[in-house]
């Protein structure tokens, strides 16, 4: 396999993972943005855990769809990700939330 193959390969895969996100991004309720993966979901609880002295995140999820060109399943029943990095949640609005390129 070539690395124009290989390039080729990879845009293709992101291009449908993009096209999945874009048709599944209004059953959702959050986007969840942590330091390694972006996910969609309908449950986020963040909770600061400080057992050990350092402070770290642990983030939990519920009926989730992960952003990940590499993974065969992208939806998850239950998501558990522990972070020392920053963890950003958004609440989507359903009618002003709105995908580029979702009218084509």
């Amino acid at each position: 396999m070539s690395s124009e193959d290989l390039e080729r390969y990879e845009s293709e895969m992101e291009l449908a993972l993009y096209r999945e996100y874009r048709d599944v991004v209004s059953i959702f309720k959050y986007v969840v943005e942590t330091d390694r993966r972006f996910y969609l979901c309908n449950a986020v609880d963040v909770k600061v855990r400080s057992e050990t002295g350092d402070a770290y995140f642990e983030v939990s999820m519920n009926d989730a769809w992960v952003w990940d060109i590499y993974r065969p399943a992208r939806f998850a029943k239950n998501v558990k990700v522990l972070t020392f990095k920053d963890v950003n949640v958004e609440e989507l609005q359903g009618s002003d939330f709105k995908v580029p390129g979702a009218d084509d």
